[in-house]
């Protein structure tokens, strides 16, 4: 089975985010991921994961005004000087907290301008953090309207194009299915391109367990593929978190 991580921004929130990382543990994750850890201080955050021994493996830009606020600056024209300082801050915080990837978000925009200010964007950023993991991320239009990054082929285009050894695929499968239809042809075609993949189900993003995504298949050709990443769950839960963690646990 793939290794699992918890994603703490959407599980176990029935508890205050410092406790959650305990409660992660004590329910099996040695990994973790926190969408947009800039609330936190950043050393409080270091000391928690070294008292559980637990291994931050993703955080996203941009920081800090996400509850109703940018979905992300990489693409936006005009916007790379803010694009820079968001980046910058999330790399601080990934280099303490020891992060294995940065997701890089895009932003609502379109065009031909757009494209090519992403791809400058990225640019800069695989170089100016060479030994820094980053990832992008296709995001369905049905969650986030208007969001640039919207398509897997375009993805590898944009990944093509910046040919970069740091910057790679974040293949979430629930956004593969709302995009496509066909999360294990979408792998097929894209799979080797990811370094961090994420899960949930496609019926009201809750637990990946039962419903129009078969994991337990994906989860056999992710192992058939040597697949190196990490699969994180990031869903809402239908209950208790505790009690829908079959999927990490067959």
């Amino acid at each position: 089975m793939p290794r699992f991580a918890a994603n703490l921004s959407m599980l176990f929130c029935e508890h205050p985010l410092p406790e959650r990382f305990a409660a992660s543990k004590a329910a099996g994750f040695d990994l973790v991921e926190l969408l947009f850890p800039y609330e936190a201080n950043g050393a409080d955050l270091r000391r928690i994961l070294g008292q559980t021994g637990q291994r931050m493996v993703l955080i996203n830009t941009p920081p800090p005004n996400w509850t109703g606020g940018d979905r992300g600056f990489a693409a936006i024209p005009g916007g790379t000087a803010r694009f820079q300082h968001d980046f910058k801050r999330a790399l601080r915080y990934a280099e303490a907290l020891n992060v294995r990837h940065i997701h890089i978000m895009a932003g609502v925009a379109s065009g031909d301008e757009a494209r090519e200010t992403y791809t400058q964007n990225l640019h800069w950023a695989a170089a100016h953090a060479p030994d820094q993991g980053l990832t992008i991320e296709p995001i369905n239009s049905h969650d986030m309207p208007g969001y640039f990054l919207s398509d897997f082929d375009l993805a590898a285009e944009v990944l093509d194009d910046v040919n970069a050894p740091n910057l790679a695929l974040q293949f979430d499968a629930y956004h593969a299915h709302r995009i496509t239809g066909d999360v294990m042809a979408t792998w097929a075609i894209h799979g080797h391109r990811a370094a961090h993949a994420q899960v949930a189900a496609a019926e009201g993003r809750h637990e990946p367990l039962a419903g129009a995504i078969d994991y337990p298949a994906f989860f056999a050709r992710l192992d058939a593929d040597r697949y190196a990443g990490v699969v994180a769950g990031e869903y809402a839960p239908a209950a208790r978190t505790e009690d829908g963690l079959s999927w990490a646990k067959s």
